[in-house]
């Protein structure tokens, strides 16, 4: 059909690959044609809107999919709450604002991180989602292809950066300029949001160099948002769980046991 394929030049693939449904739907209702068209054109854009969302999230690279409304905000104190409700609005990314998240393990960091990347890409922004750790080993490998102000020029594009487990490892001073050039320079580029188990006058033993590390705390909190998310973990409040639970069907096996015996 001489539709379909002007369609496929025009690159228009959800027409080309569904008119003919829309065009018997459309005779069998007496739809009028302006309706017909857009009801088409409608399609057409919610098809590309969804095809970017999945590109956006496939390129950001998040390890599991989280979400803003399956965060438990009842976990945490008022001003941290406020802060969260403040931060799912994004205007943090428009103001190239930073957010840096602290607590121990399991307070929710980085499910709320990705809650808040996913976020931003529905609402059509570019994220890029790594571990620290991974982060220095790709920037190790950047410099040795000789390609670092590639990596550079790519990370500074991104609307929102998230790195996450600052302060899990260590590393040697090559690491520690390279990581604190690539934030110098996207600081002033765009949004970033660290998750840390480390509060700030413990960023020493990440980057080792004090005079180093009180630049980049400086840079990186200058016009953030610092949320202490600090409080019982998940996991420890899960395996409690799972732990009492268990316990009580022991204790409730035992006791069917010992009617039966009886």
């Amino acid at each position: 059909m001489q539709i379909k394929e002007n369609a496929r030049r025009l690159c228009l693939t959800y027409t080309a690959a569904n008119y003919g449904l829309h065009a018997a739907e459309a005779t069998n209702t007496d739809m009028p044609h302006d309706e017909f068209l857009n009801e088409l054109l409608i399609r057409e854009l919610e098809y590309r809107k969804d095809n970017r969302l999945k590109k956006r999230l496939t390129a950001a690279r998040f390890p599991h999919r989280k979400y803003l409304v399956d965060l438990d905000r009842k976990l945490y104190d008022k001003q941290t709450t406020k802060l969260i409700g403040a931060l799912s609005s994004l205007e943090f990314i428009r103001n190239k604002e930073n957010v840096i998240l602290i607590g121990n393990p399991g307070v929710g960091k980085t499910h709320l991180a990705i809650a808040l990347g996913i976020e931003a890409c529905m609402r059509d922004k570019r994220v890029f989602f790594t571990s620290v750790p991974n982060l220095i080993i790709e920037l190790r490998e950047a410099m040795s292809l000789n390609q670092i102000n590639i990596f550079r020029r790519k990370f500074e594009k991104y609307d929102l950066v998230i790195l996450d487990e600052l302060g899990y490892v260590s590393f040697d001073k090559d690491g520690n300029e390279i990581l604190f050039n690539l934030l110098s320079a996207r600081n002033d580029a765009g949004s970033i949001i660290i998750t840390t188990n480390l509060v700030f006058e413990r960023w020493t033993e990440v980057f080792k160099d004090p005079v180093l590390t009180g630049a980049l705390v400086d840079r990186l909190a200058h016009r953030s948002y610092v949320l202490d998310m600090s409080g019982d973990s998940y996991r420890i409040r899960e395996t409690m769980d799972w732990l009492k639970n268990n316990a009580l069907t022991q204790t409730n096996e035992t006791e069917r046991e010992r009617r039966v015996s009886s």
